[in-house]
């Protein structure tokens, strides 16, 4: 329980990311894909459902005991608001409205960041951009971990902390990482869910506040959902830095599991990253992939060839000019 990792360092590449030349190589053999591009009608109403679904789980929490309110917030509104920052993810590429409306995937992304608690959609779209241009960039991509995080986490129980405490870095990161200005749309965020948590406040008390947030961190810590976090971009293969899963949690998490498609078509929602596979599968079902996102932090808690560390990365011009 107490071993250290191995890895204590990144691994360094000096090419760049696979998903720039796959997508051109898949497009050129397979143009029907560019047909799955653009705008997803049933996001919106998907989304919809479930930020009002969470508004009806507020009123009937509110006289509950708090440790009532803590399960529920684990074991039900968690797991929706997980779900929803996964549909913010989606809405970051436009797909909600398309590029055209792109003030339209902005503030619906506002509307799905209400039962999280707390502002964290247009952040999100202005540092998620980079993950994708600059993936595993140095000082560019904030989804790499810190020095002092592959330093300090380097135990099991460590790594079990660090998973717990995700929301946190993932939150925190980038100010240290890449800090960037802020924007009018994060002002509008944050303004927009302060307003709406004040108003739920007033009509119904602390409860659902905390329900909403307590649920937000909780299962973007150690939960079965969660997997997801570790099984995109760490290291388990040497050399691969982006791997897929396609099990059933797909269902409730817009299709996140097939990440090497998203890195591939980002343009292409969530609902339809099957139909990728589906069309040029021999450019992924022989790419090493994931069965259980379980499993996944299972073993990276108590692998000690896992860590923070176990991520690829690169130096881009941008870093080398900015920096």
């Amino acid at each position: 329980m107490g071993n250290r990792i191995t890895r204590g360092n990144f691994e360094w590449v000096y090419t760049d990311q696979p998903h720039t030349q796959r997508r051109k190589e898949i497009l050129a053999k397979y143009p029907a894909i560019k047909s799955l591009m653009g705008p997803d009608p049933q996001l919106k109403w998907i989304v919809s459902c479930m930020v009002l679904t969470q508004f009806c789980a507020c009123y009937l929490i509110k006289d509950l005991s708090w440790r009532w309110v803590f399960f529920w917030a684990y074991a039900f509104g968690g797991c929706v608001n997980h779900s929803l920052t996964l549909a913010i993810h989606d809405i970051s590429h436009n797909v909600a409205f398309g590029n055209k409306f792109s003030q339209w995937n902005r503030w619906f992304a506002v509307f799905a960041n209400l039962p999280i608690g707390l502002p964290y959609s247009a952040s999100f779209k202005k540092y998620h951009i980079d993950h994708h241009r600059y993936l595993g960039g140095d000082k560019l991509d904030v989804d790499i971990p810190t020095d002092f995080e592959c330093w300090f986490f380097c135990t099991p129980m460590r790594k079990l902390l660090w998973l717990f405490l995700q929301p946190l870095f993932y939150a925190l990161r980038p100010l240290f990482v890449n800090p960037m200005d802020i924007t009018q749309m994060e002002i509008n965020n944050a303004l927009t869910q302060l307003a709406v948590d004040l108003v739920i406040y007033m009509l119904w008390g602390l409860k659902p506040i905390v329900y909403f947030i307590a649920g937000t961190f909780l299962c973007m810590g150690i939960h079965p959902f969660s997997g997801h976090f570790i099984a995109e971009h760490y290291m388990f293969l040497k050399g691969y830095e982006t791997y897929s899963y396609y099990g059933p949690l797909n269902w409730i998490t817009f299709n996140v599991g097939y990440h090497m498609e998203h890195h591939d078509f980002p343009s292409i929602s969530g609902f339809k990253l099957p139909m990728v596979r589906k069309i040029a599968p021999e450019y992924y079902d022989n790419l090493p992939q994931h069965h259980s996102w379980i499993q996944v932090l299972w073993d990276f808690v108590f692998k000690d060839t896992m860590g923070p560390a176990s991520r690829i990365k690169r130096i881009y011009k941008k870093a080398s000019k900015d920096f």
